[in-house]
């Protein structure tokens, strides 16, 4: 085969190809990363770990203890349903017993 035959440039031009390839999507991901959709990614991910609006951080707050007052009030009301239902089967166990 002469040299230069289309046989011997078709796997050069395939990685030729797909290095061309990964530069453009190198190049594609740096200037998203630079441009808005980057700034605004990086605010929301700088958001999380600074802490955030205070008033909001406030607010998360409030709601996580109310919830944990809810949480004690629902135990509180689960163990009177228990002993409500113990007591009205001791009842009726009694009750059949006697009649």
């Amino acid at each position: 085969m002469p040299p230069g035959f289309p046989g011997e440039l078709i796997p050069l031009m395939g990685m030729v190809t797909g290095i061309v390839s990964m530069v453009v999507i190198g190049v594609v991901i740096v200037k998203v990363a630079q441009g808005q959709v980057g700034q605004a990614i990086a605010r929301r991910l700088n958001r999380g770990t600074a802490g955030g609006d205070p008033e909001l951080r406030e607010e998360v707050i409030e709601l996580r203890e109310q919830v944990g007052h809810l949480e004690q009030r629902l135990a509180e009301s689960e163990e009177r349903l228990d002993f409500t239902e113990r007591m009205l089967t001791s009842g009726k166990k009694e009750a059949s017993s006697h009649g």
